[in-house]
């Protein structure tokens, strides 16, 4: 059996940065699904004898939707979600789910400690964050209440979000402190699920292989890498520099229990010691982790990188900003706060979050694992991604080249989708790179859960758990129009796409050569018309009136804002 490990105190472990525990944002993040029969008042109880059942029944630890639809009593559509949602989250690129084709999803299935971990984190609430610092500033955006509203307020989004009354977003080091504290108050459930017990001593004596340690990091990572180093058991002292043809000797689970738990401790006391630092003395950029929602939103453009692999572009005000992919530090990006502007992020990713935006247009390249898009006004979103998930948006419009039905949750209202509409020339390699299928485009898919979001930490009046979310409509045809995203960028313009990689439906492809012939033969009378000067100058007059008129109307006057410069 392993040595006991040399007992360590939090400050000691609090020291080194890249020793330091974080709680894996992606599942809490874009793993949360609003199913009720997901979510268990004692997780422990049930998902253990689950977790047996499943093993059981099958012959590689592995489960397919068919499987999981039976045990959980959910339908078929709702279990494939369930694995679709898993893929998406899974810590590590070497999993035959994440590695999957996207028609092979089901066929290989998940490892039933990782169904199982998914399924204890649904209990999860999301923090309760800090109001607003100024509520007042947004009280003139939304009219009066509508019958939609219901049991909410007559605000907006924006309002519902930045009001006291309601939820703005937490600054990250509130998120991971909160996850921290759900992870070590269920760490001993969480380590029980994944242990298996000695051979010959029952359930009294439950011991960890390197392979069950492996699936902790689903939920844990150390350091600022993550899965993109190295692998979780090797930041153990359990499992470290293991001989891989020799099996490692298993560990007791109580010993792996008390040692993540000083690591625990030890991270939420470096944050608190980072957190105090930051409001004794100014700023540095590697705070920006710490308080990113503190920082000022303003119009003057904003972008932060954090050493989590993810950049942050907030407080864009009435401007255009562009990001390439040389100039994306991390897998991930946020989008927050931006207003009456138009935001390109022409690069590759793993996820993207757009939130508390209004009045904007939003371009992002390609994203290989989940978008999600939440309290968004009047927002444009043009992206090509796996998948998509839409919560508590009024009045927004999703250009969408997804591969996965795109997922509509919470409070939403006129929501519309429509196929993906732009390109620009690295595009096709982008999408290559983060695993996107250009002949699968299920933008006109969408599922729509509940209205409610039971991770929400907001109480809800009774009655309203079960209501479905209010879906999406398909735009018109005859109001789609391509989207050009200007070339004058900079540097980055080699590439081989030269249009729209996903193939557009007839009923859109019929309208744009219409709308082409007709331009033509609008050109083609104005041309020839004979026209006095004065007139000309009139009819000339006339036209630009009803293009401004259009380019507000339709929103694409954000566009314009490229022709100010940075």
């Amino acid at each position: 059996m392993t040595e006991p490990t040399e007992p360590c105190t939090s400050s000691s472990l609090a020291r080194d940065p890249t020793t330091v525990i974080h709680p894996r944002r992606e599942p809490f993040e874009h793993g949360l699904l609003p199913i009720p029969r997901l979510i268990f008042s004692d997780p422990a109880q049930t998902l253990i004898p689950l977790k047996q059942k499943l093993l059981e029944s099958s012959s590689n630890q592995r489960v397919d939707s068919a499987a999981i639809s039976e045990s959980l009593q959910i339908s078929i559509e709702q279990a494939r979600l369930v694995l679709d949602t898993l893929a998406s989250v899974l810590h590590s690129d070497a999993e035959p789910l994440v590695a999957a084709k996207l028609g092979e999803i089901d066929s290989v299935g998940v490892d039933v400690h990782d169904l199982v971990l998914f399924l204890y984190i649904q209990s999860y609430k999301r923090l309760l964050p800090r109001t607003h610092k100024d509520s007042a500033a947004v009280a003139d955006v939304w009219p009066s209440t509508s019958a939609f509203d219901g049991y909410l307020s007559a605000l907006s989004p924006l309002q519902l979000v930045r009001s006291n009354s309601r939820r703005g977003m937490p600054s990250q080091v509130d998120e991971e402190a909160h996850q921290l504290s759900y992870l070590q108050k269920h760490l001993a459930n969480i380590v029980s699920l994944v242990a298996q017990p000695v051979e010959g001593e029952g359930e009294e004596s439950l011991v960890l292989t390197m392979d069950r340690f492996e699936h902790l990091g689903f939920l844990i990572q150390f350091g600022d890498k993550g899965s993109e180093g190295n692998s979780f058991s090797q930041s153990s002292p359990f499992f470290a520099n293991s001989d891989p043809d020799m099996p490692a000797v298993p560990v007791p689970a109580a010993q792996v229990h008390d040692w993540l738990l000083q690591n625990i401790a030890a991270a939420l006391e470096y944050i608190s010691e980072r957190t105090s630092s930051k409001e004794n003395g100014p700023a540095s950029a590697s705070d920006q982790d710490v308080a990113m929602t503190d920082a000022c939103t303003t119009s003057v453009n904003k972008v932060s990188t954090s050493t989590r692999s993810a950049s942050f572009i907030e407080g864009i005000s009435k401007s255009s900003y562009v990001k390439h992919a040389s100039d994306i530090k991390g897998s991930s990006v946020k989008v927050l706060n931006c207003h009456e502007s138009a935001i390109y992020i022409l690069a590759p990713l793993r996820y993207a979050t757009v939130y508390g935006c209004s009045d904007a247009t939003v371009v992002i390249g390609a994203v290989g694992k989940a978008v999600r898009v939440e309290h968004c006004e009047r927002v444009h979103v043009i992206v090509a991604a796996k998948r998509i998930c839409i919560a508590n948006c009024r009045e927004c419009v999703f250009f969408l080249g997804v591969n996965q039905q795109p997922l509509i949750l919470g409070d939403n209202h006129k929501l519309q989708v429509a196929p993906y509409n732009t390109f620009y020339s690295q595009l096709e390699e982008h999408m290559n790179e983060v695993g996107i299928v250009p002949t699968v485009n299920r933008w006109d898919e969408p599922l729509a859960l509940g209205m409610v979001d039971p991770h929400d930490s907001l109480s809800h009046p009774a009655g309203v758990s079960d209501v479905q979310a209010e879906s999406a409509t398909r735009v018109d045809p005859d109001q789609f129009t391509n989207f050009v995203i200007p070339n004058w960028f900079g540097a980055e313009s080699t590439g081989a796409t030269k249009g729209n990689p996903f193939m557009l439906p007839d009923a859109y492809m019929a309208s744009q050569h219409k709308n082409q012939k007709n331009l033509g033969e609008i050109r083609q009378l104005l041309r020839e018309a004979p026209l006095e000067e004065s007139r000309k100058r009139e009819l000339s007059s006339a036209l630009h009136v009803y293009f401004k008129d259009w380019l507000y109307a339709s929103g694409n006057i954000r566009q314009l804002y490229c022709l100010q410069g940075d």
